[in-house]
């Protein structure tokens, strides 16, 4: 059964990522990805990868902290092989919290294809921010200053 974010984040619906652990610094979601979210090789787009690493990692951070908002500060990643894009077969994300401090998430990634073969691995650094009132979008566009 997956777990709630706890937080609506729109890209993240629209891709269908979902959470299956979320606590003490670790993370595991599934992605399932579509065939147009592949890149001209027929294999999962390598942004598509980072950003199932990107909140990998965030997930895995803020699963230490939940009343927080986090905030990606840099990412570095590394590709091993392709990812591949099987319909309805999931590729597995794990996060793990490395260090923290007050206010930042040093944090690592990596993404499995269904073998448990490593595809991508990410590090990166994470910035825990309070949690802001979000806007309603519904009620038209956000003012300008």
């Amino acid at each position: 059964m997956s777990i709630d974010f706890g937080v609506v984040i729109p890209f993240v619906d629209h891709l269908g990522f979902t959470m299956e652990k979320f606590d003490g610094g670790e993370s595991e979601l599934r992605y399932a990805p579509l065939p147009e979210h592949c890149n001209s090789f027929g294999v999962l787009h390598g942004g598509a990868v980072m950003t199932f690493l990107d909140v990998i990692m965030a997930t895995a951070a803020r699963s230490a902290q939940k009343d927080m908002g986090i905030v990606t500060v840099e990412m570095k990643t590394s590709f091993m092989r392709p990812a591949p894009v099987t319909p309805g077969v999931p590729l597995v994300g794990r996060g793990r919290l490395l260090h923290r401090t007050r206010s930042m998430a040093f944090v690592e990634g990596s993404v499995l294809d269904v073998e448990g073969r490593l595809c991508a691995q990410s590090t990166g650094t994470f910035k825990y921010v309070p949690r802001a009132e979000r806007p309603d979008h519904a009620k038209g566009p956000l003012p300008t200053d």
